[in-house]
């Protein structure tokens, strides 16, 4: 195991406890996306107890949705199991955990729309400028002056890859909660 929450034992509870207090059915994707937020479990032992917990009863498939997929959601014994065995983690790695999987989640139900771009100027520089809006309006815009295309190149990845980690950094930086870039 390489996941730094430790056991696969660990990995079920970490699992368990997150899908338990978000209170939904998820699609396996996204509860991956969520569990993904931090770096305490890695997506082979992720994927290697979920399948164990499917198999195992303490987590069931109980609707599909508008694409067809699965949704999954804790049943009444995983539930148990994440209440009862919850200590065996650090309740900070877990609140932060949680923490961030329901920002995450929140960034996505909010049926936010980005767009990123950049183009060069007549000299040498790129003009680069990401965009944020929710309901078609805009809620966060952003435009620098960039020194090359490569850099241009991996900040727009970046940007496009999670844009929800790009909005938070910059909310945690204008309002002086700089922790966030220290936490992980």
């Amino acid at each position: 195991m390489s996941s730094t929450i430790g056991s696969k034992r660990n990995v079920k509870i970490f699992v368990l406890y997150l899908m338990k207090n978000i209170k939904y059915p998820l699609d396996y994707i996204t509860l991956n996306d969520i569990i993904m937020q931090t770096d305490y479990v890695i997506y082979l032992d992720f994927a290697e107890s979920f399948h164990e917990m499917l198999d195992g009863g303490l987590v069931e498939s109980v609707a599909k949705d508008e694409k067809g997929d699965d949704l999954y959601y804790v049943t009444p014994e995983g539930e148990m199991i994440a209440e009862q065995l919850r200590s065996d983690i650090l309740s900070s790695i877990l609140d932060e955990s949680l923490t961030a999987a329901l920002r995450y989640l929140d960034f996505q139900k909010r049926s936010i729309t980005t767009r990123c771009s950049y183009t060069k100027r007549s000299d040498t520089q790129y003009d680069f400028t990401c965009t944020i809006y929710e309901k078609k309006e805009i809620i966060y815009s952003i435009s620098i002056v960039l020194d090359s295309e490569n850099r241009a190149k991996r900040m727009k990845e970046n940007f496009d890859s999670h844009p929800e980690h790009i909005y938070r950094g910059v909310l945690a930086l204008l309002s002086g909660e700089v922790n966030y870039i220290f936490n992980k």
